[in-house]
């Protein structure tokens, strides 16, 4: 697997050993609590009128609510792997948990498609949710996951159930994204677009498993400022 898709600058100067950073150190969980209560704190004015904003535009619930697959808490610990059948589906590569969003879509989008992925021209997102998602605010509040331990501020995005496990069989390396904490943003977030075929998923691919072998402090900070400068450029539906 190359490494060539990661800014130069943002590789180590010399050879250096896997990381535990990401797997949920005691300075990473005091940053990613520190800022998430931080940044809900001061955002609590702003969420209010963004709620406003939905109930205008569309109708529906404020605050969207799905099932994702998180941290395979099972790795690494020497425990002997039992065959997925004999686990619940959804519990097959990572932990289950809700993620909160700021609805962008229509009520009941996938009612009639099932589970898909977003396109640029997606006829399912409304006005307002484009520019939520163009600015990325839409992920806003899952502060609240990461001061629930589900999430960290930097880290893989968590995916679907339904679309962990039909990756899972196409691209044999997707598990091991799992083996760190999901993120709000993370490296592939800030260098490649939303996923839209196997294609842009063995891409991002790429980063997710970069970021879980050699996420420290100093690349979080990197990706979080890169976060900001994508919100600012409006790139986040790139």
């Amino acid at each position: 697997m190359s490494m060539m898709i990661v800014p130069a600058e943002w590789l180590p100067t010399k050879p250096q050993p896997r990381s535990g950073y990401v797997a949920g150190t005691a300075v990473k969980r005091l940053i990613d609590l520190t800022l998430a209560s931080v940044g809900l704190l001061f955002l609590l004015p702003f969420f209010a009128i963004i709620a406003v904003l939905i109930k205008l535009d569309s109708r529906g619930s404020i605050v969207y609510a799905q099932e994702r697959i998180g941290l395979n808490r099972r790795r690494g610990r020497g425990r002997k792997s039992q065959p997925a059948s004999d686990r619940r589906k959804s519990d097959a590569f990572g932990r289950p948990f809700t993620i909160y969003k700021f609805r962008t879509m229509i009520t009941n989008a996938e009612s009639k498609t099932g589970p898909v992925w977003a396109d640029a021209s997606d006829f399912r997102v409304t006005r307002l949710g484009r520019i939520l998602r163009k600015t990325r605010i839409d992920e806003f509040p899952q502060f609240w996951n990461v001061i629930r331990g589900d999430m960290s501020l930097v880290g893989p995005r968590p995916e679907r159930p339904s679309f962990v496990q039909s990756l899972a069989k196409s691209i044999p390396d997707y598990p091991k994204r799992c083996s760190a904490l999901p993120g709000i943003t993370g490296l592939a977030q800030v260098k490649w677009k939303y996923d839209t075929s196997i294609e842009t998923v063995s891409r991002k691919l790429q980063y997710d498993l970069y970021y879980v072998n050699h996420g420290r402090l100093l690349l979080d900070l990197k990706i979080m400022a890169a976060t900001v400068s994508v919100m600012a450029r409006g790139d986040g539906a790139r």
